[in-house]
């Protein structure tokens, strides 16, 4: 059998699951909100152009509004100021969007510590557990922060301190950015950096060193704790929006089940 074939058998045959990464997009789903006086995008709407109706007696469409960073979305390198001169998401090379993943899970801390930020040496006692980072693949950031995905108040967790989200270092964003073979970052929360993300240094360390770096941001992420630790392959399919910096995209994960 081809290896085509071998695939689909797998998957008609429930030894392949296909596993939704995606958070629904309606006009409830959470987006990042800015402070004044900083530009903030929509957020998702349909608007009905016909529905069975004499505007269009067979057939039923809509215009959508969104932004590029709505809902689980891919950043592109070109989205941040450091990565500026980079590729944009129809760019993004095909290999980069097929590619295997990994979780490194911290649900735990970040149940009692919403400002937690994973480090260097998380990371490393990872690897020394489980292997090194996939070459060209992906890092998915578990924090149990999906949970909250349907309420936008609960999920910014904003009080009079500003946001409170888990996220990752300075420290360890400059080393996943220059020092690991990762393609990209993938998290649970609105976006790759923490909720006090403005208040280190660099502001947005993620955005600032990964996007830098050419590398690619992956964000409101679900269901990661179905997935294994190893051994997932990740499909991410942004729209490829020419000169766009980042898509909404559906990513789905392929994993083997024993049967």
């Amino acid at each position: 059998m081809s290896v085509i074939a071998d695939i689909v058998s797998a998957i008609r045959g429930s030894q392949l699951e296909i596993i939704d990464l995606t958070a629904p997009l309606t006009d409830s789903t959470p987006v990042l909100r800015l402070p004044e006086p900083f530009a903030n995008t929509i957020n998702f709407q349909l608007e009905e152009i016909s529905r069975y109706d004499e505007r269009g007696p067979r057939w039923y469409w809509n215009n959508i509004h969104t932004g590029e960073h709505t809902g689980t979305h891919v950043d592109a390198p070109n989205h941040w100021a450091s990565g500026r001169d980079g590729i944009d998401v129809s760019q993004i090379p095909l290999r980069s969007l097929i590619a295997p993943a990994v979780v490194l899970d911290a649900s735990d801390r970040v149940s009692d510590n919403a400002d937690f930020l994973l480090e260097i040496e998380d990371v490393v006692a990872w690897q020394s557990e489980h292997g090194p980072l996939p070459d060209g693949g992906w890092l998915l950031f578990r924090t149990g922060w999906d949970a909250r995905s349907a309420d936008q108040a609960e999920f910014l967790n904003v009080d009079d301190t500003g946001s409170h989200t888990p996220g990752v270092s300075p420290e360890c964003a400059r080393w996943l950015a220059q020092e690991s073979p990762i393609a990209g970052l993938g998290v649970e929360t609105v976006g790759t950096d923490a909720g006090r993300a403005p208040e280190l240094d660099p502001p947005f360390p993620c955005h600032e060193r990964i996007l830098g770096a050419g590398k690619l941001g992956l964000t409101q992420l679900r269901n990661l704790a179905e997935l294994p630790v190893t051994g997932a392959l990740l499909v991410v399919s942004p729209l490829p929006i020419v000169g766009g910096s980042g898509s909404p995209a559906r990513v789905l994960a392929l994993v083997e089940r024993a049967v």
